[in-house]
């Protein structure tokens, strides 16, 4: 029975515009937005899809009542997470047959376990967590569990009990962090690799799985060295001074590639070598690899400041409705659903682990 909820009890949690979490256009490093993550959870091999799959009903309950969402999502750090929130916002609309009560929890772990216990009180019918940190979260999914209410786990994964939610989707981080690797194999074609590692947010799943890939590969070739590894906190202030860090501590001539956990990450880390005069990119002494593919990473990448640029797909609220459109219908759901990814490359080089970049390819995106 769907659970009622009068408009008065959800007017402080309803949908609201996304502040500050607009994608930039295109510029040079030092206007670009900052940051963007997106995290992973270990894959199953139970369910995969290429794209998100559209709505097929205006209004998915049976009866004509108006299903109630719950989206606890991390914040607004990036383009990355601004394209994924208006997803969320746009899939779980009215229009289409929804009421959705939508919380940006500005990275703060204990707001967002707030924010979910606030969901269970007003009696929501679904629950979605994009999970700021992976552990953390038994205690009030069990109440979640109590109350009779289902959860989507989404973009990254928790630290948690699989009974304990209802099921999981988002991208496969670890593969992520091997794509770059590989891809790095390739290209160096034997060469020797001095690393430096400019880490996403401390404990988010999305952090671990791409470091975790990555130094799989590393681990391949002995003649590659991670000099150091920091987190950025997926933002491009963070990528900025981490960069800039390094840049005091290793000297310049002394590293030639710079992994970025995201896109935002990278624009501040190509600040401060603009700064300190070090030149990156295909044509440069530095090679980028970054993570997430938004418009404008794609942009750098179509420039050939960034070399090697691996998707994250934010647009997966469709695959979250489609879960919940099985569940309305009684049906039984998987428990881990894998959204794919691509990965890019700067015009001129040829992989098989990437797809060369175009302004047709970059036309293209939706995101």
């Amino acid at each position: 029975m769907k659970k009622k909820i009068a408009l008065l009890l959800v007017a402080a949690m309803t949908v609201s515009s996304l502040v500050a979490c607009g994608s930039s256009a295109a510029e040079e490093p030092a206007a670009a937005t900052e940051e963007a993550p997106a995290e992973d959870a270990a894959p199953a091999e139970d369910a995969s899809a290429e794209e998100e799959e559209p709505a097929e009903d205006a209004a998915p309950a049976a009866d004509g009542e108006v299903v109630t969402v719950g989206f606890a999502q991390v914040g607004h750090e990036s383009d990355w997470r601004a394209a994924n929130t208006k997803n969320y916002q746009d899939t779980f609309s009215a229009e289409n047959g929804y009421e959705l009560s939508f919380v940006d929890c500005d990275n703060d772990h204990a707001v967002q376990i707030e924010t979910v216990r606030g969901f269970i009180e007003q009696e929501l019918d679904y629950i979605c967590i994009a999970p700021i940190q992976s552990a953390g979260w038994d205690t009030v999914l069990q109440e979640a569990q109590d109350a009779g209410i289902p959860v989507l786990i989404v973009d990254r994964a928790v630290d948690a009990d699989e009974s304990l939610y209802t099921t999981a989707l988002g991208c496969d981080m670890i593969a992520e962090g091997e794509a770059a690797g590989n891809w790095l194999t390739e290209y160096l074609d034997g060469a020797d690799a001095n690393i430096l590692v400019i880490e996403g947010s401390v404990g988010a799943s999305a952090t671990l799985g791409r470091t975790e890939g990555f130094n799989n590969i590393v681990a391949k070739n002995s003649n590659w060295t991670v000099l150091d590894s920091q987190s950025g906190d997926f933002t491009q202030a963070g990528g900025q001074e981490v960069m800039e860090s390094f840049i005091k501590t290793y000297g310049a001539g002394n590293f030639n590639v710079v992994v970025c956990q995201n896109d935002n990450e990278a624009y501040g880390a190509m600040d401060a070598m603009d700064a300190a005069g070090i030149t990156y990119g295909v044509d440069g002494d530095v090679q980028i690899i970054s993570f997430d593919a938004t418009h404008d990473g794609l942009q750098y990448t179509l420039d050939g400041k960034i070399t090697c640029n691996v998707e994250c797909n934010p647009l997966q609220a469709g695959f979250a409705e489609q879960v919940i459109k099985k569940l309305e219908a009684g049906e039984e759901v998987d428990k881990w659903t894998l959204v794919e990814d691509s990965a890019f490359v700067a015009p001129g080089i040829e992989s098989q682990y990437a797809t060369t970049m175009s302004q047709e390819v970059l036309d293209g995106r939706a995101y």
